[in-house]
């Protein structure tokens, strides 16, 4: 008899499990943020040895307007790199030949926010933001992706009280003017 009444119990905390994760799968505990979506037009481009990525970058921003973009890909190698690390203050300047093994971030003429990550000759890998001063060695291949349909801005951010991403609807002429014209390297 207690047996039975042990597998009967242990049954309906099975039921009433099923029933809670059901609930949990259909109703979220935090609510979905919304979300904006865009169509995106791609652009390739090198970098040559010297040059700085992360100001070449603002340059291509800028010289194309872009509002609001996203590193698609980017690979190549550098000579110097100028990381600000987690929760330091400053960057940090490391000096001999590193392989990009990511980049990733949001890219706008509004602000950008980058991370980097290099791998030195033995494989030790370190990765943060990127700032000025990461210099090509011999090549750096990127692929931007422009989210024509949006425009990334920063705006103080209540909590953190950091300059966080604010995604708005872009400008629909800006838009048709930035259709009109081709893009400039």
């Amino acid at each position: 008899m207690r047996l039975l009444l042990t597998i009967f119990l242990l049954g309906l905390t099975v039921l009433k499990a099923i029933a809670q994760t059901k609930t949990a799968m259909s109703s979220p505990a935090t609510p979905v943020v919304a979300a904006l979506s865009s169509p995106m037009r791609t652009y390739a481009l090198r970098l040559a040895p010297g040059q700085d990525l992360r100001q070449q970058l603002q340059v291509f921003a800028q010289a194309n307007q872009i509002k609001a973009a996203t590193i698609v890909t980017g690979v190549g190698s550098l000579t110097t790199v100028k990381l600000r690390l987690a929760n330091q203050p400053g960057p940090t300047e490391y000096k001999g030949h590193f392989e990009v093994v990511s980049l990733v971030g949001t890219l706008s003429i509004n602000g950008s926010h980058l991370h980097l990550a290099v791998a030195d000759s033995t494989g030790r890998t370190i990765g943060g933001h990127l700032v000025d001063g990461n210099l090509v060695y011999t090549t750096m291949e990127l692929v931007v992706g422009v989210l024509e349909e949006l425009d990334f801005r920063r705006e103080t951010d209540p909590v953190s009280t950091y300059q966080e991403l604010v995604v708005y609807p872009a400008d629909h002429k800006a838009k048709k003017a930035r259709q009109n014209k081709s893009p400039k390297p």
